[in-house]
């Protein structure tokens, strides 16, 4: 049997490169590749892939949001984030979302096709190192730990949160979701709670910090 491959990643030297690794497979054949959601989804409506493996860096899109349109599609698809986001913050987000697997691009070579065969054989796919992190999570979580700090968030208010760490303003925000300026400012709001800050002024060092540490 032949299983379709599906590669959403907006670098396509990454994508070719990837490509050839797993077709030296004998089971594995890409079908296909996009390098933003448009594409991918245009694509995803009339073909069905075995396995897509998706990339939460695209461009000035969210990944996360990415993963929950396409299951809107079909709700069975089994996708695997590839990516060179920290896994400590996005891994179980990315399971959350809907995808069956994470992995962290600098693994990628030795560990891809591990990870691929994982959730194609229906299971989740997480390196064991996350794996040991995420079984020996304290109740009690060290509040100085950016990762446990950002943790409440929804997945809209770390893609505001990340932007807000890449230097964009509310407007500039909203613009970009497709939002207006009162819900970026009630989110902000929330998220001051949500992060213990007090002023927007430390909302933004925090973003900041977050930002520098993930990308």
């Amino acid at each position: 049997m032949t299983y379709d491959v599906f590669i959403i990643d907006d670098h396509p030297l990454f994508s070719r490169g990837l490509a050839q690794l797993i077709e030296t497979q004998a089971d594995f054949k890409v079908v296909g590749m996009a390098k933003d959601s448009t594409e991918a989804l245009d694509f995803l409506k009339n073909t069905k892939p075995s396995l897509i493996i998706l990339d939460l860096n695209l461009g000035q899109e969210d990944g996360l949001e990415l993963i929950k349109k396409i299951l809107d599609i079909k709700n069975t698809f089994k996708i695997l984030v590839l990516s060179m986001h920290d896994e400590r913050f996005y891994s179980e987000r990315s399971i959350a979302a809907g995808a069956r697997g994470y992995i962290m691009k600098e693994e990628a070579e030795s560990q891809v096709i591990n990870a691929i065969n994982t959730v194609i054989a229906g299971n989740i796919y997480l390196s064991e190192n996350e794996r040991e992190r995420i079984s020996s999570k304290s109740k009690d979580k060290d509040t100085n730990d950016i990762a446990s700090l950002i943790s409440p968030l929804s997945d809209r208010q770390l893609q505001i949160l990340t932007l807000i760490g890449k230097g964009l303003g509310t407007s500039d925000i909203a613009q970009m979701l497709d939002l207006s300026i009162k819900t970026i400012d009630s989110h902000k709001e929330n998220m001051k709670t949500k992060l213990h800050c007090a002023n927007t002024a430390e909302l933004r060092q925090l973003a900041i910090e977050w930002f520098n540490k993930t990308h």
